[in-house]
């Protein structure tokens, strides 16, 4: 089966090494590429740092590696470490155990400085603001839209050879919905399963009608998983 992958190129090729290996062939069509977006940093002093991307990484050198990170998932840590942090504490892949995480840790009061992109979601922050704590938010990278499907995609589409398509994010979501319907493929892409990383994502394509499977937990091997429902 081929299965549709609209992510950044950089996870799109990481994402084809784990399809491969579960015997399934990625159609790799990036709807989004990460760049800086040249804002500055946030002036005034914080007491740690927020991490909700490994796309932060580039960002991170700019910062103070004695400061503790607070990281969503393992491989965000992961590029966290490699930026030069040692104080890196990881939560489980979400921002409601990001928040737990940080709660537990941290004296409410204290002001966190969230590395994040130029399109993100309320949550952490919104969160811990509740708890009390002060965030300052770095818009340090975006996911800059692309202006077509690939032409590999688009043939693929076309001729009917994409079984599925894998869903990380709801703006990607809706990115690959408009991509696909000024390409005169609407039907093609609606007509197959979307499997998605969580309800928000798949919120855009139910909405236009596609059938949505959501992993039962925020992790690609959840996600990769549903695989086998679709096969």
């Amino acid at each position: 089966m081929r299965v549709l992958v609209t992510r950044s190129p950089e996870d799109a090729a990481r994402t084809a090494e784990k399809l491969a290996g579960v015997g399934r062939e990625a159609c790799l069509a990036p709807v989004t590429r990460i760049v800086p977006t040249g804002d500055p940093m946030p002036s005034g002093p914080y007491e740690a740092l927020i991490v909700t991307s490994a796309h932060a990484e580039e960002a991170l050198a700019s910062l103070d590696r004695t400061k503790p990170v607070f990281a969503v998932g393992e491989r965000t840590a992961q590029a966290v470490r490699t930026a030069g942090f040692a104080g890196v504490t990881v939560a489980e892949g979400d921002a409601v155990s990001l928040v737990r995480l940080i709660r537990a840790t941290l004296a409410p009061g204290l002001t966190l400085l969230h590395v994040t992109a130029r399109h993100h979601k309320e949550e952490p922050a919104a969160s811990l603001r509740a708890s009390g704590f002060t965030i300052l938010q770095w818009e340090a990278y975006e996911a800059q839209a692309v202006g077509t499907l690939p032409d590999a995609a688009v043939e693929a589409l076309r001729s009917g050879q994409i079984g599925a398509a894998l869903h990380y994010s709801r703006r990607s979501a809706d990115l690959v919905i408009r991509l696909a319907g000024e390409a005169g493929l609407a039907s093609s892409l609606l007509g197959i399963p979307h499997l998605c990383l969580s309800a928000d994502v798949a919120a855009p394509l139910a909405s236009a009608g596609a059938t949505t499977l959501v992993a039962g937990d925020p992790s690609e091997e959840a996600l990769l998983g549903l695989l086998d429902r679709v096969s």
